[in-house]
């Protein structure tokens, strides 16, 4: 199923093209029964770092942020497609934790983006049992991927 992307690049992240994201978005989505919309957005550190403010009260840039849509049914359900929300990267925090972590930039960029969709999907990770059903979908997705458990090196050390 085909779901309607949009990719906004404030700070460019040139090494990823719109398709790779798309790609990996399209597979977090894989399981939807209903054509899906969503927008992500790329920005920097002072962009990332109000919106982390305004919206969760921590004044610094953090890493990736989900902002699902909430549209009462009635509308939703007039829509063309399910709206789900909005992700927002701050590019150079993923450059930054992707070397300090020893990941290449796009296993990390791949694993916060689909960490950030499966958040607009409803999974979450409050509670230790969320937490472990997300990571364990997380987990699964990046493997089709080709790309190793990012929670890997937080179990053994």
């Amino acid at each position: 199923m085909q779901h309607l992307i949009d990719i906004q690049r404030v700070d460019a992240l040139a090494e990823l093209p719109d398709e790779t994201l798309q790609a990996w978005l399209e597979l977090a989505l894989s399981e939807q029964t209903v054509a899906c919309e969503l927008s992500v957005r790329l920005v920097d550190r002072q962009e990332m770092q109000a919106l982390n403010r305004d919206y969760r009260q921590r004044d610094y840039p953090t890493n990736v942020l989900s902002f699902p849509a909430d549209l009462p049914p009635s509308i939703q359900d007039q829509l063309e497609y399910r709206l789900l929300g909005d992700i927002v990267v701050c590019t150079p925090v993923l450059r930054q934790e992707a070397q300090e972590q020893g990941k290449s930039l796009h296993a990390h960029a791949a694993h916060l983006l689909i960490h950030g969709c499966l958040h607009l999907l409803g999974f979450d990770h409050e509670e230790d049992a969320e937490a472990s059903i997300m990571e364990e979908r997380e987990i699964e997705l990046l493997a089709r991927l080709n790309i190793a458990d990012p929670y890997a090196q937080r179990e053994h050390g």
